[in-house]
């Protein structure tokens, strides 16, 4: 396949997308958008073929359905996340508020129902990836590459977190999660916020999907450092914030 023109999002070489779904007329959709941006697709019809194409190569972005034969989304994603971070949309018949915090709970990145507006889930495709990007964090310019704090390091410039010498792995969603709270330490964000600056989501959004991220972050955290994983804080009523104690 030859390399798209370079429309996506104006990068000189085009970014690899997955997309897994059994329904072929699905998936000649999701080729047809996608490539008018400028992605490079591959397709999987099946939950083994995609685990398999996942982990044998590196995609910036994968689109799961969440009912495939074989294996499901849920099982794929959860054994992804076993060994790589790559972001994750969910894409399902199904709407129902408990699929979609499954997704999330097993490292899904964003959630999108069928059916679909294509031009909405090429908005998240690309909010999704400039959130992935490790040079790029909201617009911001060069923000703080290095943060350090007592039991936590963040490394910007490499999209590194270390907790207690020992390098913590996270999907792109919690580490822009974390990384956001970090960068204004002791600041109580609302749930609201905070969907609407990490996840982008002005007029749509769970505010679960906030609370599953911070459970999630804090588990990985706490399997490092107790101490790094109660630095980020509940304020109860309101939201939460990342507290540092000299």
């Amino acid at each position: 396949m030859q390399q798209a023109s370079g429309t996506a999002d104006e990068k000189n070489v085009a970014e690899k997308i997955l997309v897994v779904d059994d329904e072929e007329r699905i998936r000649n959709l999701l080729r047809l958008y996608l490539e008018r941006e400028g992605y490079l697709i591959e397709e999987a019809e099946d939950g083994k073929l995609a685990l398999e194409k996942a982990l044998a190569n590196d995609y910036q972005l994968i689109i799961l359905d969440l009912m495939l034969p074989k294996m499901d989304g849920i099982e794929v994603c959860q054994k992804l996340r076993e060994k790589k971070a790559t972001p994750v949309i969910m894409l399902t018949a199904r709407g129902e508020e408990s699929s979609r915090i499954q997704g999330f709970e097993v490292g899904a990145d964003d959630y999108v129902p069928k059916p679909f507006s294509p031009r909405e889930l090429i908005y998240r495709v690309k909010a999704v990836l400039r959130r992935s990007s490790a040079t790029a964090y909201l617009g911001a310019e060069k923000a703080k590459n290095l943060i350090v704090y007592p039991h936590l390091t963040i490394d910007h410039d490499a999209h590194k977190v270390t907790v207690e010498d020992k390098e913590v792995y996270l999907t792109p969603k919690e580490y822009d999660l974390l990384y956001y709270l970090a960068l204004s330490p002791d600041k109580v964000f609302t749930r609201e916020q905070l969907l609407k600056d990490v996840w982008n989501y002005e007029f749509f959004g769970d505010l679960r999907t906030v609370d599953t991220h911070v459970k999630r972050l804090r588990e990985k955290l706490s399997s490092v450092s107790k101490e790094a994983a109660e630095m980020i804080k509940t304020v109860w009523g309101v939201g939460y914030k990342l507290e540092v104690r000299e």
